[in-house]
Parts: structure tokens; sequence; C-alpha cells
């Protein structure tokens, strides 16, 4: 199937927005907590305000901040407060990442604390059915599977070798690979090409979202339709747990975002990330 229809795009509104953070919300949650099991002295945890979720997950990492921010409810400053506390109390930064359908008057609440814009992300969205099929063929020989019980460092390694051209990133990968392909809400696939795995996928689901992510091939085996097969096969198998909607994240104008569109993908809106204290000179 693909996508030629307008209606079948949900629109892009606080419905759609509140459906769409959730089921972000819920799978950094999920890693938080695995992270907090795995290694208690770490002390990953997160909390909920005004229904959103606030994350610590180590001062470094990119799950340390806010998700859902003003989304469900407008936050008070008292609420603001309490978050903020929240991170002091791991001297931690302080970040949110804003939907511009959440509630107005959070703009001026984060004018007024502090905060200052340094990042954006397009979140993006399509419908998907249980016959779904990409425009551009998939590579019969790559297959795609569930990783099985046992093959959880397989799963890391393969994820994190995508990234080795960088040594000091492969390691930081590797740490959250380890960390994503033991969360009880998780899904991990591997595709493999004559029987080798060669790329790895991660994909949640919630409230009939299915999100995309942790997706890399290994160097050696790239533009042999790894990521295609990879995504063909989580969106199908999304369709059949009964989800309508897949989504996924990608910097503004990157390669990812152009690759999303071209299999049927279009931007719902595109978040700010604000941080707390004054940037530097």
């Amino acid at each position: 199937m693909s996508v030629k229809a307008e209606e079948s795009f949900p629109f892009s509104d606080l419905a759609l927005a509140r459906r769409l953070e959730r089921t972000e919300a819920i799978s950094n949650a999920d890693f938080v907590e695995t992270r907090a099991k795995l290694f208690p002295e770490s002390g990953a945890r997160w909390i909920e305000v005004a229904g959103a979720y606030a994350m610590y997950d180590g001062a470094l990492s990119p799950l340390t901040q806010t998700f859902g921010l003003g989304i469900f409810d407008a936050i008070t400053a008292a609420e603001m407060e309490k978050i903020e506390e929240f991170y002091r109390e791991y001297d931690a930064p302080v970040f949110h990442e804003i939907s511009p359908m959440a509630d107005l008057s959070l703009l001026a609440l984060l004018g007024e604390r502090g905060y200052h814009p340094i990042e954006l992300t397009s979140v993006m969205f399509r419908p998907i059915r249980r016959d779904i099929h990409l425009a551009t063929p998939v590579n019969e020989r790559v297959q795609v599977r569930l990783a099985r019980e046992g093959e959880q460092q397989l799963w890391a390694a393969t994820a994190a070798k995508g990234w080795s051209e960088s040594a000091e990133v492969a390691v930081f990968m590797e740490d959250l690979m380890r960390i994503t392909v033991r969360r009880p809400v998780g899904l991990s696939f591997l595709a493999e090409l004559d029987g080798q795995a060669i790329a790895a996928g991660a994909m949640t689901i919630s409230d009939g979202v299915a999100l995309l992510a942790g997706a890399s091939t290994t160097p050696e085996h790239r533009r042999q339709g790894a990521q295609l097969a990879l995504l063909e096969s989580r969106l199908r198998y999304a369709a059949e747990q009964g989800c309508d909607i897949a989504m996924m994240c990608a910097l503004p104008g990157s390669g990812s975002q152009r690759n999303a569109e071209r299999h049927g993908f279009r931007i719902a809106y595109t978040r700010i990330k604000w941080q707390l204290g004054q940037p530097a000179a």
C-alpha cells in the first residue's frame, strides 16, 4: 500500500500530538526503568508532573529531559519548580522538548524562568495498514525477524557497529543499545543477509502508535537494502499488532528526514528543545 489519498492521514492536531508524545515518553520511561534495574547505582528514574514525563538517565544522556510538557495539562510555576528540583537533585541540566501543540502559556513561563532554545526535531508520522508495502522494492535476500532470547548481545553489537566510524560514539551507542534490547516494552529487530546479522532496529508500540528508532547497518553491509527491509518489516508488524500510525523523529532537513518522506512519512510538527540557564557567550 502506498499513501496517496490525503484523507488517509489524520489531522496534525492536539489529539495526534498527545498520542505521539505519550508513545515516546512511554518508550523512554521503559528505557530509564531498565537502566535502573540493570544498574541501580545510576540513580535513573522518572516522575510525572501534569502529564509530562521528566526523565533522569544520567547527566549526559539524551533521555535526560521532559517529554510531553504542556501537551496534557497547562504547567504552573509550581509544577515547573517541581520538575527543576527533580533535576537539581542530580545536579543535571534541565531540558524540555516542546511540541508547538503545547499550551501557549508554557512559552511565557519558559521565558520568565530563563530558558533558551537549543535544538529542533521533526516529528514525523504516517498511517499504516496490514498490507503495507513501500514503493521501493525490498531486497529479498535480506530477512528481518525479532531478536530471540539469548540474542541481546548480538543485537546490541550489531546496532552499535553501525556507528563504528567514530570510536567514541560507538562506545556510547553500545551502552544505550545494551539497555534498549532489554526493555520489557521494546521490540528489537535483526536484519540478516544470508543468515548473518547486518542491521538492527527497535520499535515501541503504545495506543496504536509505533515509534521507530535505533536503526543502523554495519558499514560493510550498507547499500544492500537492510534499512528498507527493517522499515517495511517493522511497519507491517506494527499494523498486525493493531497500530494505525507509525512515527519517527529526525533532524530537520537531514538525510533521515528525506528518507522518511520518500517512504510516506510527513512532518506532524517541529519540536523545540529548551535548556534552563543562560546560553554561552
